[in-house]
């Protein structure tokens, strides 16, 4: 998968795995990882799907109707790249924290999903429930941050309540952030989710 790696100067500090939304690429999310944790190092993925020649990481039957073989094969492929960069730049492959926005916190969902020990923690800003009517892996001890807009017209707020609640009986730890500027990723929800992240998992 195309993707950017920058080393970072905490070596242990989490590893941020960054997602874009669609039409975004690798360095969409750059300058969030600068905001959230400036030491860690960084993994930036481009997506490997394309909707009239916009980067995605999984497919869509329409706005918000997902392809679900496309998402869990995506899903798989994603999780199969996280194991070989790890190998590849030497980082622990058990500590690495997503950052995603739109499709990439969708993807990032799915990861969470589908296994356990794909992620250490994860931040998700306009996220959609990935699929329904799945029993989810025990995520006891993964700390969760979603960002949400109450006004947001592609992700309501019952989706996002929704997933809360899949995410939380499956043991993770959930914390919302609400916004009321649509679907939109403004300052002010990165300094939230960067002050929920150094409480996470700088002062334990």
């Amino acid at each position: 998968m195309k993707h950017i790696f920058k080393q970072g100067s905490d070596a242990s500090a989490p590893v941020l795995l960054l997602l874009h939304g669609t039409g975004g690429t690798e360095r969409d999310l750059l300058p969030i990882a600068e905001v959230v944790s400036p030491t860690s190092s960084v993994l930036s993925v481009r997506g490997n799907v394309l909707e009239n020649g916009m980067p995605r990481f999984f497919r869509r039957l329409a706005e918000g109707i997902f392809d679900v073989e496309d998402l869990i094969f995506r899903t798989e492929e994603l999780n199969a790249f996280l194991d070989s960069a790890a190998e590849e730049y030497q980082f622990d492959r058990r500590n690495v924290v997503a950052i995603g926005y739109s499709n990439g916190a969708n993807i990032a969902g799915s990861l969470l999903f589908h296994d356990a020990n794909a992620l250490r923690g994860a931040i998700l800003h306009h996220p959609m429930v990935p699929l329904r009517g799945k029993e989810l892996p025990n995520l006891s001890g993964i700390p969760i941050f979603i960002g949400a807009g109450k006004n947001d017209p592609i992700c309501s707020s019952r989706e996002t309540e929704d997933l809360t609640a899949m995410l939380t009986q499956a043991g993770a730890s959930v914390d919302v952030h609400w916004e009321n500027y649509g679907h939109q990723l403004t300052r002010t929800e990165v300094d939230a989710a960067a002050a929920w992240y150094n409480d996470q998992f700088n002062n334990k």
